[in-house]
């Protein structure tokens, strides 16, 4: 596991969950720049309800800082070109209008 923290913006809405055991939870893409220029998608999943809270409170494009564990993966798109991805189960988050969760 590698702990880490995320800076970026949401793209798209944060999206509400069930999973098997009924028990909800959170999923939303933050869309992270690279050194280089390129951006990343870092596909978060909360399950802390204040995390919850502020995810859900954010807009597409909100800028928002994640701390949390990160799982480094690569993606296909759709012109068969591998792209780099991370997949981060967020534990704390910071947002401009909010402050600290």
């Amino acid at each position: 596991m590698i702990d880490g923290l995320v800076g970026g913006r949401l793209y798209g809405e944060a999206q509400i969950r069930t999973g098997q055991n009924g028990k909800r939870f959170v999923t939303c893409k933050v869309r992270a720049a690279t050194n280089d220029g390129d951006t990343i998608f870092v596909n978060v999943i909360a399950f802390d309800d204040e995390v919850q809270a502020a995810l859900l409170a954010l807009g597409d494009a909100d800028s928002v800082a994640l701390s949390g564990a990160l799982t480094p993966k690569v993606w296909t798109d759709k012109n068969g070109l591998v792209k780099p991805a991370i997949d981060m189960v967020a534990h704390r988050v910071l947002v401009a209008y909010r402050g600290e969760e």
